[in-house]
């Protein structure tokens, strides 16, 4: 198992408050990372939510946590027991010490929801995501192998570790399959499973594009524009699906204001199309978006939490796959499949546009280099961390 660059950022979380929040996806390695934070800590419990043994020990809440109030409380799936969050709010402002509760959960909004209307103030929130370009390369400058293999596989622990492709993507058609047929509708979803991944493999089909909800709808036998909305919804709020919005900057210019989807993970993705090793993914029209996508998931999962981000495209042309502002900097990304990226017109006058101070055209290039004064080349393993 590789060593997960977010343990560090759990631990001093915990050290500040009293509950943190760890979310991400099924199967992602939460609960891997809460069992070695827990090993760590004397005398930890640990209760897994969906076994019916952990759920009866908590069937007087109040009871239990005080009992428990000198020890951290992992408690994971807390989104199958939405009823512990009433009982949190007052263990918690009895004994207001930091490090006392690390809750995982599979469903963000759903669990944000639940959580900010009982906890505000008592607790930090942190997302894992897949592992990421900077886990796998194991501190090397630069590892196009491996590299690939993320992105082919994606970064599901049990996708990219399998012994060969066939093994990980036979491990991402079951995770398809189980995720729309066991675990949505354990969080109360009722819409049919055949229906959401027909409409989850028309999202990998227009992997990157402007989501249209009326023209999907139509592809879907003429389900309603509002319904096809309630669709993304739940698979954003599952966190297998990105929506990134329009980085809507006061430029004066006409902009597009709908969203982008995004398949979050690169090897669900392929997994949805059918595309089972690297040959397979050069020649398919996909391609280019879908490592523009798995570039995103990189830079977004590195973004220090106050950063807002967005893509920037006008009427007339001006685009950048992707705009980070932070402490008053705007820092712009065109990333691109390319070992000799040529950056378009629209990259530039967007660059005008928004007044960045830094920009970078993310390829898979073995060194980076300048393009301009305040332009660069870059890998995804070599792009700079913003504080």
């Amino acid at each position: 198992m590789l060593n997960r660059e977010f343990l560090p950022d759990v631990r001093r979380r915990l050290a500040q408050q009293p509950a943190l929040v760890l979310l991400g996806p099924r199967q992602v390695g939460k609960t891997t990372l809460a069992r070695e934070v827990a090993a760590g800590v004397p005398d930890a419990v640990f209760l897994d939510l969906e076994r019916e043994a952990d759920r009866a020990r908590l069937a007087d809440p109040e009871t239990f946590l005080a009992r428990h109030r000198r020890q951290l409380v992992v408690l994971d799936e807390v989104q199958t027991m939405p009823n512990i969050f009433t009982a949190l709010r007052p263990e918690i402002d009895a004994d207001r010490h930091p490090g006392r509760f690390l809750l995982l959960g599979s469903a963000s909004g759903r669990l944000l929801q639940q959580s900010a209307e009982s906890l505000a103030g008592r607790v930090a929130y942190l997302e894992l995501p897949p592992f990421l370009a900077s886990e796998v390369a194991e501190g090397t400058a630069n590892d196009p192998a491996r590299v690939s293999s993320l992105w082919l596989r994606g970064g599901f622990p049990r996708s990219y570790l399998a012994a060969d492709e066939a093994e990980s993507l036979a491990w991402r058609g079951d995770f398809i399959q189980t995720f729309l047929a066991r675990d949505l509708p354990q969080l109360g979803v009722t819409i049919p499973a055949e229906t959401l991944r027909r409409f989850w493999r028309m999202c990998a089909h227009l992997q990157g594009q402007v989501f249209n909800a009326s023209q999907l709808g139509a592809a879907l036998g003429g389900v309603a524009h509002t319904t096809v909305v309630r669709y993304l919804d739940l698979l954003v709020d599952a966190m297998v699906l990105r929506r990134l919005e329009p980085y809507l900057a006061n430029v004066g210019k006409r902009l597009v204001k709908s969203p982008k989807v995004y398949v979050r993970d690169s090897g669900l993705l392929h997994a949805l199309l059918g595309i089972a090793t690297l040959d397979d993914l050069a020649g398919h029209p996909v391609a280019g978006h879908s490592w523009e996508g798995f570039v995103i998931e990189q830079i977004i999962a590195a973004l220090p939490p106050l950063a807002s981000f967005g893509f920037y495209r006008t009427a007339a042309g001006a685009e950048l796959d992707l705009v980070v502002e932070h402490a008053g900097r705007r820092i712009g990304y065109e990333i691109k499949l390319s070992s000799a990226p040529k950056p378009t017109r629209g990259f530039w006058n967007a660059c005008e546009d928004l007044g960045v101070a830094q920009a970078y055209v993310v390829a898979p290039v073995s060194e980076s280099y300048p393009l301009a004064g305040n332009v660069e080349v870059v890998s995804p393993l070599a792009l700079p961390s913003i504080s």
